[in-house]
Formats: C-alpha cells, sequence, structure tokens
C-alpha cells in the first residue's frame, strides 16, 4: 500500500514522503496513529495544501523535544529495590520504574520513550538508558539502583 507520512518515522521516511509499506503496517499502526495517510490523488493535494503547517507544527515538537532534552541529558534517576546480599535485585527496573521516576521528577515521559539496550537491569549500581523524546532527539540517563535488604 501507499502512504504519505505525516510525520517521521523511523526506518521508513521523512514528512511528506510517499512511501510503500505492507498493508497491515498501514492499517494498524500508522493510519490509526495519525503517522500516515493513504496516497490517494485528493489526499495528496490536500497534503501539499497543509504541507507548510505541517512542517511547522513538526519542527515546533522537535525544538520542544531538544529543550526537554538539554534539561534531562546527564539526569541521575535514584530507584531503591531489594536485592539480595551478592547485589542482584529480586525482580528488575524495567523502563515503567524509570518513566515512573522521571515523572515523578517533573519530567513528562511516556514508557515507551525508555530505550534499555541490555533489557530490564537485574543488579545493583549505575546503568545508562535512553530517553528517546523525538525520532531525532535521544538523551542518555543514568540510573543509580540502590538495594534494600529484605
Amino acid at each position: 500500500m501507499q502512504i504519505i507520512l505525516l510525520d517521521k518515522v523511523v526506518n521508513l521516511g521523512n514528512l511528506g514522503e510517499i512511501v510503500r509499506v505492507k498493508d497491515g503496517y498501514a492499517r494498524n499502526f500508522l493510519i490509526p496513529a495519525g503517522r500516515a495517510r493513504r496516497a490517494t490523488a485528493a489526499a495528496k493535494q490536500e497534503f501539499e495544501a497543509k504541507r507548510v503547517e505541517l512542517e511547522k507544527a513538526a519542527a515546533a515538537k522537535l525544538a520542544e523535544s531538544q529543550a526537554v532534552g538539554e534539561k534531562l541529558a546527564g539526569t541521575i534517576c535514584k530507584l531503591t529495590q531489594k536485592a539480595g546480599v551478592d547485589g542482584r535485585l529480586f525482580g528488575s527496573v524495567t523502563n515503567a520504574d524509570i518513566a515512573e521516576e522521571l515523572n515523578k521528577n517533573g519530567y513528562k515521559v511516556v514508557k515507551a520513550q525508555i530505550r534499555m539496550p541490555n533489557g530490564p537491569i537485574k543488579v545493583v549500581g549505575d546503568s545508562t538508558v535512553g530517553v528517546a523524546l523525538h525520532t531525532d532527539v535521544v538523551v542518555d540517563i543514568t540510573v543509580s539502583v540502590y538495594g534494600e535488604t529484605a
């Protein structure tokens, strides 16, 4: 299916590009999320009429994400979990835990934005995780996990 991208999509294209994707990806994810439209003649004309407006909105969203990223860069997120004497956690620290702690500290972040390259944190200590505020803005933060004996 050919679609017009209404937003930048990682590994697919930028705003305004007409790309071919599988029908299910378009129907189930891109179109309902408002990131794309079917590439019909009417949709192409309507997009060209709104192109400047959409580009301004995308630039504003990018600028806002960069501003939040500058504040968030270098932040240390401190979490306490139950741990054994050898430093291994009973359970793990997930992206939901990190997002919840960042929200308590005043940053508006959802768990899908937390990028944990090595999976959930299962040991006491410091780890670096990424926060993807925008497709072009990824900020690294430090997560310090402290052990609490049971």
